[in-house]
């Protein structure tokens, strides 16, 4: 990583991510990929260790806003810095970065309350034509679990229509998971592709092209991907 290097540790249920050395807006995408994996782990907290931080660009600091609002959105993971300089410290004091929680020490990080886990349902499923109706059945299950008979239809649009998606281009074992934040159903399919899934042009009005992220689209409040160790997160919130 361009003038920086970053540590990451599990610490019980919370992720210490120690970045030393230079930060630059070079750094960035590289640094805001190893920060969005970690959270596809789930842990409690992502910790972000500053103390060893130096800053060559306070510009390029945005990225720890744009990846705690990323982590909200899903899966809704804290983002949490701890031991900043206090130049840095005023940086983001000026900036109002809302979204980003700010703690002396990585000690008080770790101390820090755990919030309540979000309610999930999970399966593991094989890259077969059967897929898509397993992950149908089971958003119909976590929906009723969770009394939202409203979201049932969309959840069971949004899942299979990414579960045929990883088994069409990925061809891999796929983890599908729903989890019940306080605004959204989070639903998100794990595969083992690095392939970043894209809509093409004209496929609404092709009626032989593939519709499935255009389905995404129309059901889901937001959607996107995130990188993961060996493949990638595609992820989309039904608002509640």
């Amino acid at each position: 990583m361009q003038g920086i290097c970053c540590t990451v540790d599990q610490v019980g249920t919370r992720t210490v991510v120690r970045i030393d050395g230079e930060l630059s807006v070079a750094a960035v995408p590289q640094l805001r990929a190893t920060l969005l994996k970690c959270l596809v782990a789930r842990p409690d907290a992502v910790i972000v260790e500053l103390a060893e931080l130096r800053v060559r660009e306070p510009v390029a600091l945005s990225v720890f806003a744009a990846v705690a609002r990323q982590a909200a959105m899903w899966p809704g993971t804290p983002l949490l810095l701890s031991g900043p300089s206090a130049e840095v410290a005023r940086w983001f004091a000026a900036e109002r970065s809302g979204q980003v929680s700010i703690l002396p020490t990585t000690a008080a990080a770790l101390d820090l309350m755990p919030g309540r886990q979000m309610p999930w349902l999970a399966d593991s499923l094989l890259p077969v034509s059967g897929a898509a109706a397993h992950a149908r059945r089971l958003a119909a299950r976590a929906c009723a679990r969770w009394n939202l008979p409203e979201l049932a239809d969309p959840a069971r649009i949004v899942a299979g229509e990414l579960v045929t998606n990883a088994v069409v281009h990925a061809q891999t074992m796929i983890d599908l998971r729903f989890s019940l934040g306080r605004r959204y159903l989070l639903v998100a399919v794990r595969d083992g592709s690095y392939e970043v899934p894209r809509t093409r042009d004209g496929s609404v009005l092709d009626p032989a092209a593939p519709r499935g992220l255009f389905l995404v689209e129309r059901f889901a409040k937001r959607w996107g991907t995130v990188p993961a160790d060996g493949g990638k997160v595609v992820w989309a919130n039904l608002r509640r």
